[in-house]
């Protein structure tokens, strides 16, 4: 054999040796990558089994938060209802609060006033029964003297005459403090009264003699048409008095008259005359009051 032969065989013992072993790479391998692909796509299928799971149950949660927002929204707009009729009967409650404390101190004001005459009326009648037991005394001590004796029961018994005259006229007074409480009481629908209608008269507005002496202004601040009553600004610490008559008037245009019937310190209330037809000439709060023209 040839030297040339000889390295020929050398070269392709070497080459089968190098192409077994590129052989057996090629089997190891393809082994682990059949392996690593069957993992791959279980993992794969785990996943997209997983994912389906997920979105299955994202639907089902956002479909009970659905149904859940949804009771929400109707609790809300039953609370937002139930809060308006809340405030509704707060603001109620908080009128009828103060038109009672408002009655309140009215009458509190006329008890105090009548408690203070009762007490006067007490303290005069107790001073009369005082002098006619000292009358009654000083008579029957005197009985034997004529003339003085006569004297002083005449003297004695004109006191007790100015007594009785004053202890009439006090009950006179507290008869009519009782009627102008029943007044006040009326005023409030306190009393049964009759109602009258507002425009029973239709007549052209006549204008009331003025009050000369004074000149008193206020405004009216409450008004109760179906009981023809008005209550003013002004009371007894301006002037006012009872049977005053005040003129109403909006702008340069005759509304109607007020005759005073009750007064307090700060405010008063009458009887409202001469009322026309119509909605404009009928009296409002804020209307002007004055006794003159």
């Amino acid at each position: 054999m040839s030297t040339l032969t000889k390295v020929l065989i050398v070269l392709l013992t070497l080459a089968s040796i190098f192409l077994c072993g590129i052989v057996v790479t090629y089997v190891a391998n393809a082994v682990d990558y059949k392996e690593k692909y069957e993992s791959q796509n279980s993992r794969y299928q785990s996943a997209i089994q997983r994912a389906d799971n997920a979105e299955s149950n994202f639907n089902r949660l956002k479909e009970e938060t659905d149904q859940a927002n949804l009771g929400l929204n109707n609790r809300l707009a039953a609370l937002e209802q139930r809060i308006s009729s809340l405030n509704a009967d707060l603001k109620k409650a908080q009128t009828e609060r103060d038109l009672a404390r408002r009655l309140k101190d009215g009458r509190d004001e006329e008890v105090a006033a009548f408690a203070k005459t009762v007490e006067v009326n007490n303290q005069l009648r107790a001073t009369a029964e005082t002098e006619l037991k000292q009358t009654q005394a000083n008579l029957i001590q005197e009985k034997a003297e004529h003339e003085q004796t006569t004297d002083a029961l005449m003297t004695k018994m004109a006191i007790i005459e100015d007594q009785g005259a004053k202890l009439k006229q006090l009950l006179e007074e507290k008869t009519e403090l009782q009627n102008r409480l029943n007044q006040t009481l009326q005023q409030y629908g306190k009393i049964t009264a009759p109602a009258e209608p507002v425009t029973a008269m239709k007549k052209p507005p006549r204008v009331a003699p003025p009050v000369k002496d004074i000149d008193l202004q206020g405004v009216i601040t409450d008004v109760d048409l179906q009981e023809r009553l008005a209550e003013v600004s002004i009371g007894t610490a301006d002037g006012v008095k009872e049977g005053m008559r005040f003129h109403t008037t909006r702008g340069d245009q005759f509304i109607c008259d007020i005759v005073i019937l009750d007064v307090l310190p700060e405010k008063a209330t009458g009887w409202l005359e001469l009322l026309e037809d119509g909605v404009q000439n009928q009296p409002k709060v804020n209307d002007k009051i004055s006794t003159n023209l």
